[in-house]
């Protein structure tokens, strides 16, 4: 059987700049707390806990005064930043440079909306850390959206400023994006800014034929991973006999059977180390080497 792992799946740009600042700050001793989990992978998680890492909720903020703080990847409202400065906490700042942009360009946006009396949507996923993060930039709401069905918020009779959180679809914004402009009373007022990361969205089509190639597909990616859900549904789109799991152990040997060829890829929130251990795992299964 051949084994294959995708050389560019893996940790993002942001992801990878975010854990090397809490190892570089672990490394100086002491306890140092993520405000959520420094990335949506439970084992990378728990390898980090291992070092010192400690994560910690919004609510938890109080009881650890003077102490150092990772904002992650994903980012966090300016009230955030206010409550630690009240608590005496050192931030440490990892969020990525693109959502730090993007969070910028909607500031910018409900500014511009402001003065024509319109409105700003994002797509994105309700509850998502990056998501909470740049509506909270502002005190005027965001109109959120996940798909077709949320359409229904919007007030076509407005002009319309739609951005999308980082790592979702360009295929859906896209969709979204045309259906607005045909529904909107005036379709020269709806602004289409496409903010997805081209390093997490260029992917969409590489893995699409990464699938093709093989007869099985194993993607390996955390259960909170927006960014994993994504990916594998691509994945799957290309390939129906594609399997996500979170760890080796969760490999099924039955998926193997009568197949000649297995590629394991990711999200932007996958180790490679992970990777490589799931590969493993799938050459003692089959008694093949990687």
């Amino acid at each position: 059987m051949r084994i294959e792992i995708d050389d560019k799946s893996g940790f993002c740009f942001g992801v990878v700049r975010a854990i090397t600042q809490a190892e570089e700050a672990l490394g100086e001793g002491g306890t140092v707390y993520s405000l959520g989990d420094i990335v949506h992978n439970r084992v990378e998680v728990q390898r980090l806990e291992q070092l010192g890492l400690r994560t910690v909720t919004h609510a938890e903020m109080s009881g650890i005064a003077g102490s150092r703080l990772l904002i992650r990847a994903h980012g966090e409202p300016p009230s955030t930043y206010a409550r630690a400065r009240e608590l005496g906490i050192r931030v440490i700042d990892a969020t990525c440079p693109v959502v730090a942009r993007l969070q910028r360009r909607v500031i910018q946006a409900h500014e511009a909306m402001k003065t024509v009396g319109g409105q700003v949507v994002i797509l994105g996923k309700r509850g998502h850390a990056e998501v909470v993060g740049l509506t909270g930039q502002v005190e005027e709401p965001t109109i959120v959206i996940e798909g077709p069905d949320d359409l229904r918020l919007i007030d076509f009779e407005r002009p319309i400023h739609f951005l999308s959180q980082t790592t979702q679809s360009i295929a859906l914004f896209e969709e979204l994006g045309a259906e607005m402009k045909r529904r909107a009373k005036n379709p020269d007022a709806v602004r289409i800014d496409d903010t997805i990361c081209r390093q997490v969205a260029n992917r969409e089509q590489y893995l699409t034929d990464f699938a093709r190639r093989f007869d099985v597909v194993i993607f390996v990616c955390g259960r909170k991973s927006s960014n994993g859900k994504v990916l594998s549904e691509v994945c799957r789109s290309a390939n129906a006999y594609t399997h996500v799991v979170e760890e080796p152990a969760e490999l099924d040997p039955s998926w193997f059977e009568g197949r000649q060829s297995v590629g394991i890829c990711g999200a932007t929130s996958t180790p490679k180390w992970l990777m490589q251990q799931v590969a493993q795992k799938v050459a003692e299964i089959t008694g093949n080497v990687c």
